[in-house]
């Protein structure tokens, strides 16, 4: 984990553990509006957001986050050509805290926003919290996980108390959706 940010994930999933179809795109079943009220609150506090190329947020806001996206077709970070607040990250080739660095950012909070990968990386890296929503009435099979070993048939939540993290109480964001959300957080030493 990073002393210096506070990392905290954020997720919206399918009753089965799925953030997207077979083909990485998010289905309608998951655009609920209460998850996305919920992130834009969330996103409006970070100091920057960390995704993968097929990942984002179309909030109104979105171009003007710092914002670091994970990328294997550069070396280690460059400047996107496309949004002047963010950088493209390789973190074979960089560590997180230099792309944070080489982003301006020496301390705060970053949230992560996925995908697969970019998630599963920051279970090494360290989450301080994860913001796990699940629309219980949507189920894609074939689709893409939350987290690797997801698709082994490991619920996300067994992946996240694995780490360290332990779930808070359940809220219900919607519930025509049956969109529950459940914070877990870091266990702390005892």
């Amino acid at each position: 984990m990073s002393a210096s940010y506070r990392i905290e994930g954020y997720a919206i999933a399918s009753a089965d553990g799925m953030i997207a179809d077979g083909a990485a795109v998010m289905p309608d079943a998951l655009k609920i509006e209460a998850d996305h009220v919920f992130l834009k609150r969330e996103l409006d506090r970070v100091d920057a957001v960390v995704h993968g190329r097929r990942s984002h947020e179309g909030h109104p806001n979105s171009r003007s986050r710092r914002r670091l996206v994970l990328t294997h077709r550069i070396a280690a970070i460059a400047r996107d050509p496309e949004q002047t607040q963010s950088l493209l990250w390789n973190p074979a080739g960089a560590s997180f805290d230099e792309a944070c660095r080489e982003l301006g950012l020496a301390a705060g909070t970053v949230a992560i926003l996925g995908g697969t990968h970019v998630y599963g990386l920051f279970l090494g890296i360290g989450y301080d919290a994860f913001h796990l929503c699940r629309a219980g009435k949507a189920n894609i099979p074939g689709g893409t996980p939350v987290f690797a070993d997801v698709a082994a048939g490991r619920s996300p939540e067994q992946v996240l108390a694995d780490v360290g993290l332990a779930p808070g109480p359940t809220q219900i964001l919607d519930q025509a959706s049956a969109l529950s959300l459940v914070s877990w957080r870091r266990r702390s030493a005892a």
